[in-house]
């Protein structure tokens, strides 16, 4: 798209520094009622990240000097251009990169949670004598802080096959929103808390959650906080079960191979005895025969 440039000379006023920045905050604050354009956008960042905040504005290199561009958030100056000259102000000093070439955008580097808010951008033209708004445009930037992966700790047994377990996370903003699943189906927890630090303005939150230790268990703490979210898994298998005790089973009745060699070695002990003795008959048995055999023989 091209643009027709038609250049004019600046307000002999805004020579003098003091007299400038006057006519600035006056014109900025006449100018809010004469928006001609909007566009609202937002942008979504996390702590330490840069946010690249548009003005969405474009006109020819040569009409700068006919031009002023303000950053603003809320109430509170961020940055100005005039005549191509930018101003960052001391809050926002050395970490403020500000892009004539991109829609007259500018970068905030290194993200703290109280840069979050609304930011305008208001751009006037020299016309008539006097400047006048062409252009207005606000960006919501929001900014979170991540919560690390939550911890999941084992936190006693408040009663017989019930075991209670604690999901716990700090660091993060906005406000979280802590949820057990299991399956898909969210369980009821207890003893949830949110706290906030005032300086920092992190969360800490943490919940606890009770279940039956006798059957198996794949568990998910979820966090949820803005648009982004962590989780933990926690997975319990149940124990397995106390074998029989010895003294009330029957004999032989036992598994393993002790069993079985004991059972061999009886019934061996039982075949041996049952050879003797019937052994043991068998050479009675003779022996009473033959005796009887002599005494006859004698007899005669």
């Amino acid at each position: 798209m091209a643009y027709s440039c038609q250049l004019m000379q600046e307000s002999p006023l805004l020579g003098f520094p003091r007299l400038r920045f006057i006519h600035l905050f006056v014109l900025l604050l006449v100018g809010l009622f004469q928006i001609s354009s909007g566009i609202v956008g937002q942008v979504s960042k996390s702590v330490r990240e840069k946010a690249l905040l548009s003005c969405d504005y474009k006109f020819c290199s040569e009409e700068q000097s006919i031009h002023r561009i303000y950053w603003q958030k809320h109430d509170k100056m961020v940055l100005s251009v005039i005549s191509g000259v930018p101003e960052v102000w001391p809050e926002y000093k050395n970490r403020t990169v500000y892009d004539i070439a991109n829609n007259y955008s500018f970068s905030l580097l290194g993200l703290i949670l109280s840069d979050r808010g609304t930011y305008t951008c208001v751009v006037q033209r020299y016309e008539g004598g006097s400047y006048v708004v062409k252009h207005l445009t606000t960006v919501e930037l929001s900014v979170r802080a991540d919560f690390p992966t939550p911890n999941i700790t084992e936190s006693g047994n408040p009663s017989a096959d019930i075991k209670r377990i604690t999901c716990f996370a700090s660091g993060g903003f906005p406000k979280p929103r802590l949820s057990w699943l299991e399956n898909g189906r969210e369980l009821n927890g207890i003893n949830t808390t949110i706290s906030q630090d005032p300086e920092s303005e992190l969360y800490t939150i943490s919940s606890q959650l009770d279940f039956n230790t006798t059957y198996d268990h794949f568990i998910d703490c979820f966090i949820e906080y803005g648009d982004a979210h962590v989780s933990q898994n926690f997975t319990w298998e149940k124990p397995p079960e106390d074998p029989p005790d010895e003294k009330q089973t029957i004999p032989f009745a036992w598994a393993g191979s002790d069993a079985v060699k004991a059972i061999i070695i009886f019934f061996i002990a039982i075949t041996v005895i049952a050879v003797i003795a019937a052994i043991a008959i068998i050479i009675f048995c003779i022996t009473v025969k033959f005796r009887k055999h002599s005494i006859t023989y004698i007899c005669n």
